[in-house]
């Protein structure tokens, strides 16, 4: 089974179980609340949905069954896929608190063996990381839809690749890459399994951004070391904020990042 699928099958038990309290999909990231009050959040994507992505079929989920939202982690529409992945995030909320916080990046960096001249394959353009991978003297690529080659230049000017380029950097990442860092965002897009898939066989890839599921057996079969994510702390203003159409720096004043290892080696089972 995929990335989806396994999602699915692993929170509908406990979706059918709890109701959908708060739903709220703001310009920048999406949250959900469930009835036992857990709190979680993916990023809004509204790709290809044109300025009126919900529309016709426009359903209200606050009271119903969460299994009924689950169902969205399925649809084709990167908006539902939004909606179910924070509902998935809500569900795990209390497992994911149990997880100790990652004050920093050095400590995956260091997992990942990123070092002078390590070759780094980026998707999405995630502009933090990049002072402390240039610090490391780490070669970055990155594959970025809107390409900000100009945002880039600050950073050491990265190759970047845009949308249209896709072909190229792919090969880069077979070939050249050792390490990729992959935005969770691409469950979204349903990217995911095609990226991992172009990867070469010992690139050790880390799934990084506060939409990841840190849910480990979800990743059954994927090359996938570590999992990068946001828990959130404070409920009510993470809520307030994604109403506000807070980005990600407004949304981690109230949460807080975790790290875990999906398997020590990161590859599955074909690798």
């Amino acid at each position: 089974m995929g990335l989806v699928e396994n999602l699915y099958d692993l929170f509908y038990p406990r979706a059918r179980a709890l109701k959908v309290a708060h739903l709220c999909a703001g310009l920048q990231y999406t949250a959900v609340v469930t009835d036992a009050g857990g709190t979680g959040i993916a990023y809004t994507n509204t790709e290809g949905g044109g300025c009126c992505p919900k529309g016709e079929g426009y359903r209200d989920y606050e009271g119903e069954s969460a299994a009924e939202l689950l169902k969205l982690i399925k649809s084709p529409s990167p908006l539902d896929r939004s909606m179910a992945l924070a509902l998935i995030n809500a569900i795990n909320h209390e497992t994911a608190c149990k997880l100790a916080e990652e004050p920093g990046d050095s400590g995956w960096m260091d997992s990942l063996g990123i070092g002078q001249k390590s070759r780094v394959a980026m998707v999405g353009f995630f502009g933090p990381l990049m002072k402390p991978l240039k610090e490391r003297g780490a070669l970055v690529e990155v594959i970025e839809r809107n390409a900000r080659r100009s945002q880039a230049a600050d950073f050491g000017s990265p190759r970047i690749f845009s949308g249209e380029e896709k072909s190229l950097f792919y090969d880069r990442l077979a070939e050249w890459a050792e390490v990729l860092i992959l935005t969770s965002t691409s469950i979204l897009n349903g990217s995911t399994e095609e990226i991992l898939g172009r990867a070469g066989s010992k690139v050790k890839a880390i799934l990084l951004g506060p939409s990841t599921p840190l849910a480990p057996e979800a990743f059954s079969g994927l090359p996938v070391r570590m999992l990068g994510g946001t828990v959130v702390e404070d409920g009510e203003a993470v809520l307030r904020a994604v109403r506000h159409g807070a980005g990600t720096p407004v949304i981690h004043r109230f949460s807080r990042k975790v790290l875990m290892t999906v398997r020590p080696d990161g590859f599955g089972p074909d690798r």
